[in-house]
């Protein structure tokens, strides 16, 4: 009888190789390393392109402020000079043709003869030798200079007071000062006073102006005794500034903007308010609020038009306009660099901004009413508060979608106060003058040189200002034994 095997019982396999061939096995076991180890490649090279995706992104961040930099930098060396781009096709030149010349203008007849010459017939003809014949006689008249020093001298009769024996000396209403002994020798008042225009009007270097009287007049004078004769007039000219502060701390609407100014080669800031009536000037430490509280005053309570400078808004008690035009010029900027994706928000604010320019100018010229402007201003707003709500990815917008939001409040102030400018172009064109100064001769040595310009360009731009003779008035200051205060401001006259 044979004998009975039992079959194995069934298992579970212990390894998969007991199923696969094991070369088959170790070949996947490969292919599988194999994959892992790419797995790996790709993840490094993966964040290696995420890191140097986002160096290139700094980067561009980076060249992008620097252009951005740059651009405002060219714009503060160029102005006041440039103009930006010269036009393709510009208009030629002069006078046009024909009818299209326009008025002929020439000299006016001068009111007075000074010198008359009779000029005769040249004997001979100068061409063929032949005799001349006299037929009538034409009249030409010439405008000249006098380029003389004109010296005045005054015999002063000095004496004594026979009650109080302090010494007395008379004085002549040509004269401008007391001085005897080593200061007898002094400028008249009109040569101080063409030295005060041509320096801190006309923005001549000192030494420019002593220059100038040299070549126009024989006048000798040094610049340091031109500089403290100009300080002599600031004194004289102290209290019309401090008329001139008052008034700007009274007037309903303000123009205000800075910039930079040397003194004793130390950059310090140079602030302007324009009103209706005056023109005021300081020169202080800073840029911040309190150096523009020391023109308008900390409790200023009128309209204040700016640039949009963060101290401005320490004025608490003020209304506030934000200049459209800076903003305008932001905007053609930021287009003009940025990708065509990114310049679409620029591109829309400064659609909206002309909207509002062009509301004015509709109210203005009468085409809607006031009613149909306070409806259009505040659609007008609903558009740019829709547009500020959306969210941005470009930095460039984004900074300047939260400096909209700061200034919300004061973009369109002057639709809701009709009347009112909407830019701050007076104190821009306030300030041109002395921006072309500080490049010629550089700034004040001395915090006494930076007073008298201060007081003395203040006077006389609000004479300019008010179309009043400069000259005529500084004379009479210079002139006058007695502290005055010129007409220019208000009230004073």
């Amino acid at each position: 009888m044979k004998a009975w095997r039992s079959r194995p019982e069934s298992r579970e396999p212990s390894d998969a190789s007991e199923f696969v061939p094991r070369k088959e096995f170790d070949r996947a076991q490969r292919q599988i390393e194999q994959q892992q180890e790419k797995i790996e490649r790709f993840q490094h090279e993966a964040e290696r392109l995420q890191h140097e995706a986002e160096r290139l992104k700094q980067e561009i961040e980076r060249l992008r402020r620097e252009l951005e930099a740059a651009l405002r930098a060219s714009k503060r060396q160029a102005a006041p000079h440039s103009r930006g781009e010269p036009k393709a096709h510009p208009k030629r030149p002069g006078r046009k043709p024909g009818r299209a010349y326009g008025r002929r203008a020439c000299r006016p007849l001068p009111p007075r003869v000074d010198e008359q010459f009779h000029v005769p017939l040249p004997a001979r003809c100068p061409h063929c030798r032949g005799d001349v014949e006299l037929k009538r006689r034409e009249s030409q008249y010439q405008e000249e200079i006098v380029r003389r020093t004109f010296v005045r001298r005054f015999d002063i009769a000095v004496g004594r007071c026979r009650q109080c024996g302090r010494r007395v000396q008379g004085r002549h209403r040509l004269q401008t000062s007391e001085a005897v002994g080593v200061g007898n020798v002094q400028l008249g008042p009109e040569a101080l006073t063409l030295a005060a225009l041509l320096n801190k009007q006309m923005g001549l270097s000192l030494g420019h102006t002593r220059q100038a009287l040299v070549y126009g007049f024989g006048l000798q004078a040094s610049r340091s005794g031109l500089c403290r004769a100009l300080a002599r007039m600031a004194n004289k000219a102290a209290p019309s500034y401090s008329g001139l502060l008052q008034a700007a701390r009274q007037s309903l609407v303000n123009s205000v903007d800075e910039t930079g100014w040397k003194v004793g080669g130390r950059l310090q800031w140079l602030h302007v308010a324009v009103s209706a009536e005056a023109t005021v000037y300081a020169i202080r430490p800073g840029r911040g609020y309190e150096q523009s509280a020391v023109i308008l005053g900390a409790g200023y309570e009128g309209f204040l038009i700016h640039d949009g400078w963060a101290p401005y808004y320490k004025f608490v008690l003020a209304f506030h306009q934000s200049c459209l035009s800076h903003l305008l010029r932001r905007c053609k900027e930021m287009a003009q660099i940025a990708s065509p994706t990114a310049a679409t928000f620029p591109l829309a604010v400064r659609e909206l901004l002309e909207v509002g320019l062009r509301l004015r100018d509709r109210y203005q010229q009468g085409e809607i009413s006031e009613h149909g402007l306070r409806t259009a201003t505040g659609r007008l707003e609903a558009k740019l508060d829709r547009r500020l709500e959306k969210r941005h990815r470009h930095p460039a917008n984004r900074r300047l979608a939260r400096h909209l939001e700061h200034e919300r409040s004061s973009l369109f102030t002057f639709l809701y106060c009709p009347g009112l400018d909407a830019t701050n172009h007076a104190a821009e064109r306030a300030i041109r003058g002395m921006v072309m100064a500080r490049k010629v001769w550089g700034g004040n040595r001395t915090w006494a040189g930076a007073r008298t310009q201060q007081i003395l360009v203040s006077v006389l731009r609000t004479c300019g200002q008010q179309g009043k003779d400069a000259f005529v008035r500084l004379v009479s200051l210079l002139r006058s034994p007695r502290v005055e205060t010129l007409d220019i401001v208000p009230g004073a006259g």
